[in-house]
């Protein structure tokens, strides 16, 4: 997590803003709203949550959207489910909301969790902050940083790999390969925590006012 720290936390300039990352959390740039605890603050504010989410991320995810569904809306069980909850659009023939989502939603989501699983924490994070207006702080902007600076340095990694032939080059990518998937790993804990907190929080706080808005 302290590589995070090695990244600006400014906001997001036009050009990070581009692709389908960046349109899904562009619309959150300019809220001035914030989660509870700070992302990196997430593993003290729900420890067990974060461990337990590292260890089983599909099981976690999985409880997570239905806590996050069934917030905005109670009682709702999966009845607005919807693959990645169409926060990133869809490719060829896969189109959220056409996957079977209404015939057999946890079947769906259990597939979401297991091979898209940075969609789907992503996801889950972006019904709460629709739902509350919340924006991205210093510590979202860094991650989306170290997140494009780890995939563009795989991708050279990657290239240089196949184009030069050195003694210790695939230790060399699979070291950025292990970074990569520690960070996403660690990241997407804290994610899932800081989630599971606000709903927490908010509903703790005032759970007669959270009832009659709805």
């Amino acid at each position: 997590m302290s590589c995070l720290f090695c990244f600006s936390g400014d906001k997001l300039n036009p050009d990070e803003l581009k692709g389908k990352y960046g349109d899904a959390w562009g619309q959150y740039a300019d809220n001035d709203n914030n989660f509870k605890v700070k992302l990196c603050g997430a593993p003290c504010a729900e420890p067990f949550c974060w461990m337990g989410s590292m260890i089983c991320f599909p099981c976690a995810q999985y409880k997570l959207r239905h806590m996050a569904l069934n917030h905005v809306n109670p009682g709702s069980g999966w009845t607005n489910y919807t693959c990645c909850q169409g926060m990133f659009g869809g490719c060829c023939c896969i189109q959220p909301g056409n996957l079977g989502e209404d015939s057999c939603p946890q079947c769906c989501m259990c597939l979401e969790g297991c091979c898209f699983p940075g969609m789907a924490v992503s996801a889950t994070q972006g019904v709460i902050m629709q739902q509350y207006q919340l924006g991205l702080d210093e510590d979202d902007v860094r991650l989306i940083r170290c997140n494009n600076c780890l995939q563009c340095l795989a991708i050279f990694a990657s290239c240089l790999n196949i184009c030069i032939d050195f003694d210790g080059d695939d230790a060399v990518v699979g070291i950025i390969n292990l970074a990569a998937d520690v960070t996403f790993c660690c990241v997407s804990g804290c994610m899932t925590a800081r989630v599971y907190h606000e709903i927490k929080v908010r509903e703790k706080d005032a759970p007669e006012a959270f009832h009659m808005q709805r």
